[in-house]
């Protein structure tokens, strides 16, 4: 996919001064958007590409006017399904080594329920995606509206709520200005290599339409870097210490790997080094599956080779992996690595 342009070619915003502009609240977010970006090892992309989005009253006439008055910059994809649009937006960012992703509108109700499946797999698997769903209204002048679900005995609870669990991060914008430090918020987390998983910013219907006169400084275009932190020296002299006394080791590669597009490194040990490699779910293709060391997929759904190769390792290097249970059958195992 081309990178989306970031200069609008028609002006959408009301210059109110020369310090800020008035936009709603929607508009801010979507421009705000096309001007963030990634960098790591030199190169710079856009943070969101695009914008998935299914229409009602909870997002049509705030967040889908904003994406129709920029849509030269903003790249729009019209779904059909919520769960798909955001298994589409967190391929997406797997397909971009997380360099990049897409954000997912819809309005309230069940339509916002649709997104919890996607953004567990998103927050389990530590794949950035932004989801943005209708509220209800902040001033409760119309509550509960249509398809909204209201909760008996609470007012400040919606549908949207259901995401809290399975968001990495959650905030529910009640106030225009409390978009921006929400939004900046929302970025350091998404671009976090750590921390990011599914982001909601739940969007109530009357807010996203309420102007508000914004700093420019918001619209300025951000480069948030993706860190490489250094080993450890201690750390990795220990490490080369201890594959060099092994008369059996063996590593397991995780989709950190592929995160952080060490394909090429991991090889270059292994022919150096002659180590087998298994392979979790995610680091699938962390080594070819031609190359002489690649023993398959460990765990759980390992090949008969890897599972026992793991079991009379003498040490396990685990790589770009967080060794969780459907690696390690922790359940069954008698002793640790």
């Amino acid at each position: 996919m081309s990178e989306p342009s970031t200069t609008p070619s028609t002006t959408q915003d009301t210059a109110h001064s020369d310090a800020t502009v008035r936009l709603t609240v929607a508009q801010a977010l979507v421009r705000f958007l096309t001007a963030q970006y990634t960098e790591r090892d030199g190169r710079r992309r856009r943070l969101i590409a695009g914008t998935w989005g299914v229409f009602g009253h909870g997002n049509v006439a705030g967040v889908g006017q904003a994406l129709v008055e920029y849509a030269d910059v903003m790249p729009y994809h019209q779904g059909r399904n919520e769960q798909a649009m955001v298994h589409a937006a967190v391929g997406y960012a797997r397909q971009c080594g997380r360099l990049a992703t897409q954000a997912v509108t819809t309005s309230i109700g069940p339509g916002a329920t649709n997104l919890v499946t996607g953004a567990a797999l998103a927050t389990i698997n530590r794949l950035p995606v932004l989801l943005l769903p209708g509220d209800y209204f902040a001033t409760h002048a119309a509550d509960p509206l249509l398809q909204q679900l209201e909760h008996p005995v609470a007012a400040d609870v919606s549908v949207n709520d259901t995401l809290r669990p399975v968001s990495r991060w959650f905030d529910r914008i009640t106030r225009p200005e409390a978009l921006i430090p929400a939004a900046l918020h929302a970025m350091r987390v998404l671009t976090d290599p750590a921390e990011t998983g599914a982001v909601t910013l739940a969007l109530p219907q009357d807010v996203q339409a309420e102007a508000f006169d914004w700093p420019r400084e918001f619209f300025a275009e951000r480069v948030w870097h993706i860190r490489r932190p250094a080993p450890d020296p201690a750390e990795l002299a220990a490490a080369a210490d201890a594959i060099r006394s092994a008369a059996r080791p063996l590593i397991v590669a995780g989709g950190g790997v592929h995160h952080s597009a060490a394909e090429e490194a991991l090889k270059a040990l292994v022919d150096a080094t002659g180590i087998p490699v298994a392979a979790t779910q995610a680091g699938k293709g962390a080594l070819r599956h031609d190359h002489p060391a690649d023993v398959g997929g460990i765990g759980h759904t390992g090949t008969a080779v890897a599972d026992h190769l793991a079991r009379t390792a003498d040490l396990v290097v685990g790589v770009g992996t967080r060794s969780t249970d459907f690696t390690t059958a922790s359940g069954t195992r008698t002793s640790a690595s």
